[in-house]
């Protein structure tokens, strides 16, 4: 990662086993990641590969997602479908949430 980075904001994720991971770097000054998004981190691995780690944007903090110590040099296609289906289900509960909020204001009608 280049100088000031500490990670990659992940933009989009291809549904496609194959297909594009696609990232933004993250400055040292980037506000808390915004909730259902993901941040990415890649260092070095004592053995060879990468230790990769991956956090969730929550309501009111950031979590640890999941970590892949000594990925292999390909990480971004082993790591792509576990990050695809987090911002799937983010995206659907985020749904729900104002299907809900929805609900709840016209029966308040």
């Amino acid at each position: 990662m280049p100088d000031g980075v500490h990670g990659a904001l992940v933009r989009r994720v291809s549904a496609r086993p194959d297909g594009p991971l696609d990232v933004t770097w993250v400055t040292d000054g980037t506000p808390r990641l915004p909730l259902g998004r993901i941040r990415l981190h890649w260092t070095p691995a004592a053995r060879g590969g990468w230790d990769v780690t991956a956090h969730l944007g929550l309501a009111t903090s950031e979590v640890h997602l999941a970590s892949w110590p000594a990925a292999p040099d390909d990480w971004p296609r082993l790591i792509r479908p576990t990050i695809h289906e987090v911002i799937g289900l983010c995206a659907a509960l985020a749904f729900a949430t104002d299907a809900l909020d929805l609900s709840n204001h016209l029966a308040e009608v």
